[in-house]
């Protein structure tokens, strides 16, 4: 058994037409993160996750914010392909718990579909949780979104 963490942060777009997409789910009516991708920070602390638990590096190793074929680019396909890294090691997700750092928007009422989409994805139960900043620092005075990740490995 192997555990990795990850963690990811993104401040909002001044972009009105970014849609803000956690964990492969649009939120209707929010302010998008500001990133190269579609910045999933729920996707991209899982795939860093992963890939620590793994030893394969981060995020940024495989998927650099400096090549064009990753601007705009669907969080969940890259945490797929991150998925594919995994079991090329031999290794396979047991269970992720997810913890979003997010002053607003509310995002109780979509956690669900949040990790029922990433579950999917990693073909193990993915828990996802929000909490707030309560007012103190960037997350607490509403500048962006925060993620971080846990995750446990089996051999395959």
């Amino acid at each position: 058994m192997r555990v990795g963490q990850g963690f990811d942060v993104h401040p909002f777009s001044d972009d009105p037409s970014r849609p803000l997409v956690l964990g492969g789910v649009v939120v209707e009516g929010s302010r998008g993160l500001s990133g190269h991708s579609d910045a999933d920070v729920l996707a991209h602390a899982l795939s860093d996750a992963l890939l620590g638990a793994a030893g394969l590096g981060d995020i940024g190793r495989h998927f650099p914010d400096t090549d064009p074929r990753y601007a705009g680019a669907d969080s969940v396909q890259l945490l797929s392909r991150v998925v594919g890294l995994v079991a090329d090691a031999r290794l396979r997700a047991a269970n992720a718990d997810c913890t979003l750092l997010a002053e607003r928007p509310k995002l109780s009422p979509l956690l669900p579909a949040m990790a029922e989409r990433l579950s999917a994805v990693l073909g193990a139960p993915v828990s996802v949780k929000a909490s707030r900043g309560e007012g103190l620092g960037a997350i607490g005075r509403a500048e962006g979104i925060a993620c971080l990740a846990v995750v446990l490995l089996d051999a395959l």
